[in-house]
């Protein structure tokens, strides 16, 4: 385990040495890998799951990456936009069902300019003071950024989906750059966001090599917070035809993000319980801690498909709070509404 020990003492390993941490399971077993991981979560949050309100408030997007359902040139697509007194309601009904984080998440819709989203910001942290806005809509200028930030925004997702440039110009066309996806994460990291980026296990062209290059730029990055799911296909889209990502190597991959990054705030996502019965509980016992219950209006809910099958009931359900809540316990886990901030801990001061 000589190269665990290296990543627990904080260096910064090389991308053979990720690869074979991906690889070699005998040596680095998946079970030893999740124990680990979830003592180190637990050193570093405890037990505690962070439950964030996710409001999905426009279907809408400008991009045409080729795993996406919202993707532009798919014109089976439903879309919708939600109007800013109805993503107040949404919020103001999760805040009194006490969330305190809420997670604004839509595609990268032309019609949310600055002179919309900003006030709509501004609006929601007066109405909601106590809570934490994350925002995820994608690539924006800097000056969009900074604006977003001093109108109240404490979070941005931005998922990097590879941080190999030549798989990155597989799964986005042209018009795509991958030096702007990874400039405007680092540019979210300059203005106090705490950032998130992540990326999808066995998305088509993928491979050992292209993780562990994910790996090596996670732990330059630093992000706060990590997004891993596995990728599922959308039938309308050009990998509608290709096999879903596999649940083990996701759930390896979470573990070893929390074991490179102990302090992050890392997801068990949709994707994951939409590709196993059990894959919420699953990514948490690799080290996950956080889920994202939808409070999205629910005529809306079955209209933002990133991928077939997304769960939009049962535990995905922002409303079903007590079967959340009762689900976790069940599973050794506490479910907290509460902000959950990024807690900053070097791998010096622990050991692990």
């Amino acid at each position: 385990m000589d190269l665990i020990r290296r990543v627990l003492d904080g260096a910064s390993l090389s991308k053979t040495e990720w690869l074979s941490l991906i690889c070699d399971e005998e040596a680095y077993p998946d079970i030893a890998l999740h124990e680990l991981a979830s003592s180190i979560r637990d050193k570093v949050y405890g037990r505690r799951v962070f439950l964030r309100a996710l409001v999905e408030f426009t279907s809408y997007c400008r991009n045409d990456c080729y795993y996406c359902g919202l993707r532009r040139s798919n014109g089976l697509a439903e879309r919708y936009r939600l109007t800013p007194d109805e993503i107040l309601s949404a919020c103001s009904d999760g805040y009194a069902a006490g969330f305190r984080t809420f997670v604004l998440q839509g595609g990268e819709d032309a019609y949310w300019r600055d002179d919309r989203l900003v006030p709509l910001v501004r609006m929601i942290k007066q109405s909601c003071p106590e809570a934490a806005i994350t925002l995820s809509v994608g690539e924006r200028s800097r000056e969009s950024y900074r604006a977003l930030r001093e109108a109240g925004a404490d979070r941005y997702l931005l998922r990097h989906e590879t941080a190999d440039s030549v798989h990155y110009s597989l799964l986005h066309p042209a018009d795509m750059s991958f030096g702007n996806r990874i400039g405007c994460l680092r540019t979210l990291k300059e203005l106090g966001y705490q950032t998130g980026a992540g990326m999808m296990i066995g998305s088509p062209h993928s491979s050992a090599e292209t993780l562990a290059s994910d790996m090596v730029f996670l732990q330059s990055l630093k992000p706060e917070m990590v997004g891993i799911g596995p990728f599922i296909p959308h039938r309308d889209t050009p990998f509608g035809s290709e096999r879903m990502g596999s649940v083990e190597l996701t759930l390896r991959i979470i573990s070893l993000v929390r074991i490179a990054l102990p302090s992050a705030l890392i997801p068990s996502t949709t994707a994951l319980a939409t590709a196993s019965s059990d894959g919420q509980i699953a990514g948490l016992d690799a080290g996950a801690n956080v889920i994202m219950p939808n409070i999205t209006p629910v005529r809306e809910r079955k209209k933002y498909l990133l991928y077939d099958g997304k769960k939009i009931t049962g535990e995905e359900d922002g409303y079903n709070l007590a079967g959340i809540m009762e689900r976790l316990s069940l599973a050794g886990y506490e479910g907290t509404l509460e902000r959950g901030d990024f807690i900053s801990v070097a791998a010096s001061q622990h050991s692990w």
